[in-house]
């Protein structure tokens, strides 16, 4: 494709993404495909020879457009919004075009500076404290671009456990870096989102996760007893992990509470994720929510969640730059320049070296839409959402779940006076099922107070009252069917039984399983203390415990105990495995490349019983050649 057939194709791609967007309503929200179709529409090697661009955009409409969950679509309501405004696309558009590498400021000067400038605008928007900004007088913090949520924590918590051992190193300096890092512990609650938990598995450190209130959110005395217990036990709290706006139920944990009690240990890292919230701190009348947020040494939010702008583009604020960029430092000759002492080079800034241009797109967005404009789209999708509510608390038959606070609204049906909590999750189950599988609407469903619950979140861009009264329409008509049916008095075993042999008699898709199963979308592996050995034989904790080397750590003249009293943190990955493991016909070997061994989860005592010790396999294996 040479310059001029470019400047063709360009704008018939652009009359495509404006035909796809204006004529969406007529796709079916979701695909009804299986997995592995397209494998089976595509050849199975690459073309030897060049081929014609028609044939590869009738190929987009005719095998890949099937097959697409569509987010934009007016249906939409699951998740959270994931925005396409169009002066964000041209902004994605430029930056491939002008496909810049701005890992340092010497490879792309204006990339890092105006991405330097766009957090600072932004953080004054939403109401940052000046310690969050770059170009504040006196400040170390700033501001840095992540490609997703997950990548903010993942550095935070990462930059929190190199501050953590530095300072247990200067404490303890004979004491081995590894042993400092076993006693190291991070705590979130129970409703943050599971990205927190996949950090402490990539920085090999313990996590407890705490219980929120009846309302979901995480309360300061909760997090004191538990970080208390944990010092006494010769744990070392290092991290603290709090959210505004969590993914099930939109809850807030109360960072006024939470922030004094992080104070009063020593070098604590304290991180706030308001992924989907934060954006709603651009309207004056949601800034309390930031109560608190003063007490925090990061914050991150998501622009592509309710602020109109193409993933990915996730701002992540500190407000000590050197905590962070002293623990992802590796300084090679050839990248190194003439200005790299004084200006901010964003390659220490994350786990990516080679960074695009997205600064570009977050500042077409600010500058076409104006704060107002984005005030305008957060407080239409609030107002729907509270629309829905209505709706919902109008039907007797069903009851809203959560505090309704911005877009998002957790609602069940309430079931009959005679059926327990059970039965009632099964009979939501079925809705959100049968609601799905029709590909009418499309949600997804969460625990809230350990009862599933359906997601509602308002997404399309463009929406209106009238779409959420079509979706509360279809909802409505879906819950009367399955409650004035035939088939309501059935037992509930009989029921089970029924509803699988329709599941296999209609070939379900996979994705309409995953979708309407929380044990996929909202897994609550690991949110309970790990199981106690019980097998014959098995010495007592305090017994099997080894004995302490005279390297080990002391507090106050005593030696730090090897293990917690309280066993409800999680050890991480082989907690992961030792726990979610069911014996029952399951026989999982598993590989750790650092180590010259198997391990195979099997229980060698009773069928079925939980809690058995994992036992080496007596095969032996050399050490497999490291991935990338």
């Amino acid at each position: 494709m040479d310059t001029e057939e470019f400047r063709v194709r360009g704008k018939e791609m652009v009359d495509y993404i404006c035909t796809y967007m204006t004529t969406i309503r007529s796709r079916r929200v979701t695909p009804s495909v299986e997995p592995g179709y397209l494998r089976a529409a595509l050849p199975p090697s690459a073309p030897e020879y060049p081929e014609s661009w028609d044939d590869v955009m009738c190929d987009v409409e005719n095998k890949i457009m099937p097959g697409l969950t569509h987010w934009q679509h007016p249906r939409f309501h699951a998740y959270f919004p994931s925005g396409n405004g169009y002066p964000s696309i041209l902004g994605d558009m430029l930056s491939a075009g002008i496909a810049c590498i701005g890992f340092s400021w010497a490879a792309a000067p204006a990339n890092t500076e105006l991405e330097i400038i766009m957090l600072d605008w932004m953080g004054k928007a939403i109401g940052l404290p000046p310690a969050f900004l770059a170009l504040e007088e006196g400040s170390k913090g700033g501001g840095v671009i992540e490609g997703s949520a997950s990548e903010c924590v993942l550095v935070c918590m990462l930059a929190a456990r190199a501050n953590g051992i530095k300072r247990l190193k200067h404490q303890f300096p004979t004491v081995d870096e590894g042993l400092l890092l076993s006693k190291l512990i991070a705590y979130c609650s129970k409703e943050a989102h599971s990205c927190v938990e996949k950090a402490a598995m990539i920085s090999f450190v313990k996590m407890r996760i705490l219980e929120p209130d009846e309302n979901g959110a995480l309360r300061g005395e909760t997090l004191k007893q538990a970080m208390e217990e944990d010092e006494e036990a010769g744990l070392v709290p290092f991290f603290v992990g709090t959210t505004l706006g969590t993914t099930s139920s939109c809850s807030f944990d109360v960072l006024t509470e939470i922030g004094p009690v992080v104070r009063k240990f020593p070098s604590v890292w304290l991180h706030v994720d308001a992924a989907y919230a934060g954006s709603a701190f651009l309207c004056p009348e949601h800034k309390y929510h930031l109560a608190g947020v003063e007490y925090a040494d990061s914050f991150n939010t998501n622009p592509n969640k309710l602020m109109l702008t193409n993933f990915d583009s996730s701002l992540l604020w500190v407000t000590n730059r050197y905590l962070l960029t002293s623990a992802l430092v590796v300084d090679p000759l050839y990248l190194q320049h003439c200005y790299d002492h004084t200006a901010i080079d964003y390659r220490h800034w994350g786990v990516p070296l080679s960074r695009r241009f997205r600064s570009l797109k977050l500042w077409f967005m600010l500058r076409s839409y104006g704060i107002t404009g984005l005030q305008k789209y957060v407080r239409r999708h609030c107002e729907l959402a509270k629309y829905f509510e209505q709706l919902v608390k109008k039907d007797e038959r069903f009851q809203v779940c959560n505090q309704v606070k911005l877009g998002l609204v957790c609602f069940r049906l309430v079931g009959g006076p005679e059926e327990s909590g059970e039965q009632v999750d099964e009979l939501n189950k079925k809705l959100l099922t049968n609601i799905n599988a029709s590909g009418k609407i499309h949600m997804v469903p969460a625990s809230v107070r350990d009862r599933f619950v359906i997601r509602f979140c308002v997404v399309y861009q463009h929406a209106t009252r009238e779409d959420i009264e079509i979706a509360w329409d279809i909802i409505t008509e879906f819950a009367t069917e399955l409650l004035e049916g035939p088939d309501k008095e059935r037992d509930l075993n009989e029921e089970r039984a029924r509803r699988h042999r329709a599941a296999l008699a209609h070939k379900r898709s996979f994705f309409v399983r995953m979708v309407s199963d929380p044990k996929i979308y909202n897994p609550a592996i690991n949110k309970t203390p790990p199981p106690v050995p019980t097998t014959p034989g098995s010495p007592p904790a305090a017994a099997a415990a080894a004995p302490a080397s005279p390297d080990t750590p002391s507090d106050a003249g005593g030696v730090l105990p090897t293990t917690p009293k309280q066993s409800s943190w999680i050890s991480w990955p082989l907690a992961f495995f030792f726990q979610s493991v069911d014996n029952d016909n399951n026989d999982l070997p598993l590989r750790f490349r650092h180590l010259d061994t198997m391990v195979r989860l099997k229980s060698p005592g009773q069928p079925g019983r939980r809690g058995s010790s994992p036992s080496p396999s007596p095969e032996r294996r050399a050490p497999s050649p490291a991935g990338h």
